[in-house]
Formats: C-alpha cells, sequence, structure tokens
C-alpha cells in the first residue's frame, strides 16, 4: 500500500488523477486536422503562465535538460561566450551542458544558498567593452538548495550595461508554481518541463523563445537535429510536429492547463506560497536551518533543511522510505549527507503536506533527532488555520 503515499521530492510531482485519466488516450493520428485542434491551443495557452505574448513556445519530447541544450545549440556557436553562476548541482550541470558544446563558460563562483549574483554579473559585463557575452544564463530555481533568484535584477544589471547579451532562465522547478513574467523580465529563452508545476509525467522539454533569440538562430552554428526550433517552429505553425510527438503528454498538458487556469495563476502562486511558508515553520520549530540563507531567497518549492553535525541526512530519507513508504529529496552534490530536501510544489494541498511534515517528524524521532515529535507540525497547523495566504501579507 505504500505506492499509495505522497511524494515530497521537487520532481516529479505528484499527478492528479484527473491529469492521469487524461493522458490516458488510445494511439491517434498525429497528422490528422484533430490533433492540429488540440496542440494549436496549446501551445497558444501556454504562453499566458510563462507571462508572455511575444514569446513563442516550443515542445520537445525530452526533460529540461534537454531544454537546455536546444537553448543553447539553436542560439549560439562553438567558441562563443557564456556568463554563469554556479550556486548549485543545476546551475552547475548547465555549465557542463555549455562546457561540452565548446562554449566559452564564464563562470562566477557562488555559495550555495545564495542565488544568482546580479553585481557580479553585472562588473563582468561592464568588463566585456568588446560585448563578447553572447548569453547570461540563470538557473531562477536551484532545486538543490531552495533558493529562487530574482530574475528582474539580472535583467536590470544586463540593461544598466547596455549590454546585448540574451538571458536564458531555467525555470524547471518554478514555473506553473512561482510567478514567471517573460516579457516584463526581458528573458529570450526561458526552459521548463512537464513534471513539475504542469504535475505530468516527465517527458516533454517545454521552452519560450524570445523574438531576439529567434533573430540569434539565423546565424548559430552549433549543431542541432532533434532539438532544431526552425524544424519545429515550422511544423507547428500549421498545428502538425517534425516528427512523432509525445501525444499523451500533450493531452495531458491541455488538461493541466485547464486546471491551473480553473484555479487562477495567482491563487497557484498563492498556495505554493502557503504551503512552502507552512513547512518553513516546521523547520524553525525542529530548531534546523534552511540552506537558503535568507527569506528574500527562500523558494517556493522546494526547501533545502541542514541536519544537525553529526547526522547523515542519506540516512534520514532512507528510513522515512524504509519504515512509511514516503520519498523526500536526499542531499545533492555538496549537501549529500548534510542535507534533506522537501518538495512542496504541484497537486498539494495544506493536508497534504502536513502528512509529509510528520512523516519526516516520526523518521527524525526514531533516529534520534534533537526535536519534539509534534512540533513542526503543530507550528505548520497554526500557520495553516490562521496565516495569511499571500505573499505580500505574509512579508509584512
Amino acid at each position: 500500500m505504500s505506492n499509495q503515499n505522497l511524494v515530497f521530492i521537487p520532481g516529479p510531482t505528484n499527478i492528479p488523477d484527473r491529469l492521469r485519466l487524461a493522458m490516458q488516450v488510445q494511439t491517434q493520428d498525429h497528422r490528422a486536422p484533430d490533433f492540429v485542434e488540440t496542440f494549436a491551443p496549446v501551445l497558444e495557452d501556454t504562453k499566458k503562465v510563462f507571462g508572455t505574448t511575444t514569446g513563442q513556445i516550443v515542445t520537445f519530447p525530452s526533460n529540461g535538460t534537454g531544454g537546455w541544450e536546444a537553448a543553447v545549440t539553436n542560439t549560439l556557436s562553438p567558441g562563443d561566450k557564456v556568463l554563469v553562476a554556479r550556486y548549485g548541482v543545476f546551475s552547475h550541470r548547465w555549465i557542463d551542458l555549455c562546457e561540452r558544446h565548446g562554449l566559452d563558460v564564464q563562470i562566477v563562483e557562488c555559495p550555495w544558498g545564495t542565488g544568482a549574483p546580479a553585481d557580479q554579473f553585472q562588473a563582468a559585463l561592464a568588463d566585456d567593452t568588446a560585448h563578447e557575452i553572447r548569453a547570461v544564463l540563470v538557473t531562477h530555481n536551484e532545486t538543490a538548495t531552495g533558493v529562487r533568484s530574482d530574475i528582474a535584477a539580472v535583467r536590470q544589471a544586463m540593461d544598466s550595461e547596455n549590454h546585448p547579451a540574451m538571458l536564458f532562465v531555467d525555470c524547471v522547478s518554478s514555473l506553473a508554481s512561482m510567478p514567471f513574467d517573460f516579457d516584463a523580465w526581458g528573458v529570450d529563452i526561458a526552459v521548463s518541463g512537464s513534471q513539475k508545476g504542469f504535475m505530468l509525467a516527465t517527458g516533454m522539454a517545454i521552452l519560450c523563445v524570445s523574438p531576439k533569440a529567434q533573430d540569434a538562430m539565423k546565424s548559430a552554428k552549433l549543431p542541432r537535429t532533434f532539438f532544431d526550433f526552425d524544424d519545429m517552429m515550422a511544423a507547428n505553425a500549421s498545428g502538425g510536429f517534425p516528427y512523432t510527438p509525445p501525444l499523451q503528454l500533450i493531452y495531458g498538458m491541455r488538461e493541466s492547463l485547464k486546471m491551473l487556469f480553473e484555479e487562477g495563476l495567482e491563487n497557484v502562486y498563492a498556495r505554493h506560497f502557503r504551503l512552502a511558508e507552512g513547512v518553513r515553520r516546521a523547520v524553525d520549530a525542529w530548531g534546523l536551518k534552511l540552506v537558503a540563507q535568507s527569506r528574500d531567497l527562500y523558494s517556493d518549492t522546494v526547501s533545502a533543511i541542514y541536519v544537525p553535525d553529526g547526522y547523515d541526512s542519506n540516512t534520514l530519507t532512507d528510513h522515512a522510505f524504509n519504515a512509511y513508504g514516503v520519498s523526500f529529496g536526499i542531499g545533492l552534490g555538496q549537501l549529500n549527507g548534510k542535507a534533506f530536501r522537501i518538495g512542496h510544489l504541484g497537486s498539494l494541498t495544506d493536508v497534504m503536506v502536513l502528512s509529509g511534515l510528520s512523516t519526516i517528524e516520526m523518521a527524525m524521532a526514531d533516529l534520534n533527532y534533537p526535536i519534539t515529535l509534534g512540533s513542526g507540525v503543530a507550528a505548520a497547523q497554526d500557520y495553516y488555520r490562521t496565516g495569511p495566504s499571500d505573499r505580500a501579507q505574509a512579508a509584512a
């Protein structure tokens, strides 16, 4: 029966029955007219989630990593310089991908638990008087550390120097869960996936591409075939795909968008903040610390939590699974063994999150952690009973 329990990892997320049923469709002809009727509205409605009227949506049968590769290969050439900060596992993986593609990667090293350093980006761009930097790459929500970066501040830093570089943003674990404003933030390519805020199975990379990035495609010389924007956009223009599409995921995406719009995007964001704040109240009550170094960096989709000295976070997450059948996120990279993660995004409610907090409390008590059993759950309960449901009120 343990497979009926929720997962509290930061993705893939729990799939609502409504979406599972939407994906249970028989094979259909993806070149038939009725596929166009399904697919074209999905592309158009996804723009609303990215916060764009000018960007173009492109999807591939893939995941976020495939989306990163598509962003890079369609707009850059071998030897091009990109600017990126390393402050967690996923920002590091994007760096690794760029290096493997023969790009000249200028890295800003940052402590884990911090976010994208807009001031250091600005300094690097100011020094780049020849405008050799072709793109600035930012991970909006660093899933390994539970840190959200200020994309608007990065764009302001770029604009302050009148630098022509493109802005690429990984929003895999933030889109459809936290506010994202592609147009207002001046993003050129945003990369996401189906398995987190959209509450679907893994298997679709979802990107938004600005007119500026589309113009850069004309001179880009990195090789691409499967991930070619030109091929995909040309096929999409007539409602089709250049090869066999992930039909079940597209049907799921259509239903996911309906769910998000029925709840209302602002309500979706407020719910995620509320769930996250309850988890943060629990962490405080346990006497533990978040990896994120300040409140302005707190993610509303995942909390990374240090375990006390002398304890192994992997033992904790293993025990939670083996004893209670519930999965929590392990510590990644330099946080391996030092921190665990609670994912609180997608199809979740206050009551569901309380079940996760109760489980990890039991696991900590079993392993003699210096906590009071029930303290974190009670703190979250107090907040969920009486606390504000939106970010502005909570910050007041």
